[in-house]
């Protein structure tokens, strides 16, 4: 079905022509189209903004990371009784795993609060409840690159002795010594009083984390002077430059030893990386994704049904007209295009319409700072292409009816 450039531009201005004649019309047609795309490049842009910050945020923590739990790495709802029963990590596996894994440059171990929320922390009457209170190892800081911001960390010696110091983020900074120097301050941290030795600057934040700048860290052994039943740890390692994957397999040799499994069972462990970290969120995220644009696609779908259903009653109206362009010479090609064309063009506005309202939704989700937001140029592109192909496919029935309209009936069609 062959047409020529210039019949191409007079049945495209025939289809903008009826697209004026009819403007509610046309609008109600392609509501469906409209709010498919905007659906489209709305979930995108989000997508692409929370892949964006998670990506940051696991690169700021080091490529060379290794995080270590006594559960399978994952996100996920809860955890199996097994994993809830598994021993506890150690500061002993740390130390092990330091020792006899030569491919790990350091390891650290942290201890939290597991059950429950962490002690009031307070300082001249002010007061922060939901913040992150971590006991470390030294080496925490150089394994997930945290930057000094002022002071000091603390050393072996601060920890060896079980000094009460601590070393503050970001946001305890902003909330408490807006207009004051940290150093030297004693917060107080339940029942007990810490001096602030050192600040850390501001860290990427993961997607929905709010406490990555809301954290007290205070020395390993000082924690566990303080809270001497709090058995859980949680043990992060950085591997030499090119060594991760004999890294990950000397670890998880060194703590399959020290926990007694057989060679027979499963790791009683979990071990995950910064890359692995970030495939478990694009493959979480994917599946959101994929949902989201089968549901806008019922949109679509009913944006085609009406495109089809007002085509018809186009082609009905336009009877005569059809006759008459018979009639003087036009083909059967010509007028399947000049429906096709008007079909695609009312899509395609509804794609663009689309377009620039999902741009809008994701400039808006932005400046509320709600989500991260991008707009990939990739979802401009297929939504523009997906819109113009509803109006080929469902536009294609009335074209070839219109064309298969015989003139002299449709001559006297009144």
């Amino acid at each position: 079905m062959k047409v020529s450039k210039q019949n191409v531009r007079e049945n495209f201005l025939l289809a903008l022509d009826t697209l004026r004649t009819h403007k509610f019309r046309s609008f109600l047609t392609i509501l469906g189209v409209l709010i498919g795309v905007m659906t489209v490049i709305t979930v995108a842009s989000v997508f692409a903004g929370l892949d964006n910050q998670m990506a940051e945020a696991v690169r700021d923590l080091g490529m060379r990371t290794l995080f270590i739990f006594k559960w399978e790495p994952g996100i996920r709802f809860r955890l199996s009784r097994e994993e809830r029963l598994r021993k506890p990590l150690t500061y002993e596996d740390a130390m092990a795993i330091r020792d006899q894994c030569p491919d790990i440059e350091k390891v650290a171990a942290e201890k939290y609060i597991w059950w429950g929320p962490p002690p009031n922390l307070k300082y001249k009457g002010m007061e922060i409840l939901n913040y992150n209170f971590i006991g470390a190892t030294t080496d925490d800081f150089d394994v997930i690159n945290d930057s000094l911001a002022d002071g000091r960390f603390f050393t072996d010696a601060d920890d060896t002795h079980r000094r009460n110091v601590a070393v503050i983020g970001a946001d305890i900074v902003k909330r408490f010594f807006e207009h004051e120097d940290p150093i030297g301050k004693m917060l107080t941290v339940g029942n007990d009083n810490f001096q602030v030795i050192g600040t850390i600057g501001p860290r990427k934040r993961f997607p929905g984390d709010n406490g990555s700048d809301r954290v007290v860290k205070i020395p390993y052994l000082t924690f566990r002077k303080i809270y001497p039943n709090e058995k859980e740890n949680f043990l992060v390692a950085m591997a030499y430059e090119g060594r991760m994957k004999e890294a990950i397999e000397e670890a998880g040799n060194v703590l399959r030893r020290r926990r007694h499994v057989k060679p027979s069972d499963p790791d009683s462990f979990g071990i995950s990386t910064a890359e692995s970290l970030i495939t478990q969120f694009r493959d979480i995220m994917g599946m959101v994704v994929l949902v989201t644009v089968v549901i806008s696609s019922i949109g679509l779908l009913v944006g085609g049904i009406g495109v089809m259903n007002i085509m018809l009653v186009s082609v009905t109206e336009r009877t005569r007209e059809i006759g008459v362009r018979k009639a003087i010479g036009a083909r059967r090609s010509d007028i399947t295009w000049q429906f096709l064309l008007e079909a695609m063009t009312l899509t395609g506005s509804g794609g663009l319409l689309g377009i620039a309202f999902g741009c809008g939704m994701s400039l808006l989700i932005r400046a509320l700072d709600f989500l991260p937001s991008q707009v990939p140029l990739w979802s401009v592109a297929v939504g523009f292409i997906v819109s113009v192909c509803i109006g080929l496919f469902f536009g294609m029935w009335p074209a070839l009816k219109a064309s298969r309209l015989d003139p002299i009936v449709a001559l006297r069609h009144e």
